[in-house]
């Protein structure tokens, strides 16, 4: 029997991302401003970017091991050096960055950042997410 799409560890994680990417892109793209919304909306936010993003350097690993890649740390940031380094993304700074900002509002869930967070959001995390989830679908489509 044909293993199907859904067989493989970063095929069945990238569903998830796909639909965790698919709520976040229609927050970020049907606001022209997200940081004017009221706060109860800026918390489901900043709760789609981290569960968004959580998905996204997992897939990211899972997709890097199948490829043949040894990953020693399983962390984001470690992650995210290695996908640089072996060209999976082509913007080091801005997922380390990315990373920082969702430790912050994880950890701290510091309301004074969110604004600044939510503007990064949408000028400077949204594309590089986008551009990752068009990767893993066309990965994902490949016969």
């Amino acid at each position: 029997m044909e293993p199907s799409n859904e067989d493989t560890r970063w095929k069945q994680r990238f569903l998830n991302f796909q639909r965790a990417f698919s709520l976040l892109r229609e927050v970020i793209e049907n606001n022209e401003d997200i940081c004017t919304l009221e706060a109860i909306v800026k918390e489901g936010i900043i709760q789609r970017f981290e569960y968004t993003f959580e998905l996204a350097w997992k897939t990211l690993k899972d997709k890097m091991i199948e490829d043949g890649l040894q990953i020693e740390k399983i962390a984001p940031k470690y992650v995210f050096k290695e996908a640089f380094q072996s060209k999976y993304i082509d913007d080091i700074d801005t997922w380390v960055e990315m990373t920082n900002d969702r430790n912050l509002m994880s950890h701290t869930y510091d309301f004074s950042k969110f604004d600044a967070v939510l503007n990064k959001l949408q000028k400077r995390y949204y594309p590089c997410l986008d551009t990752l989830y068009t990767y893993f679908l066309e990965e994902f489509n490949k016969p």
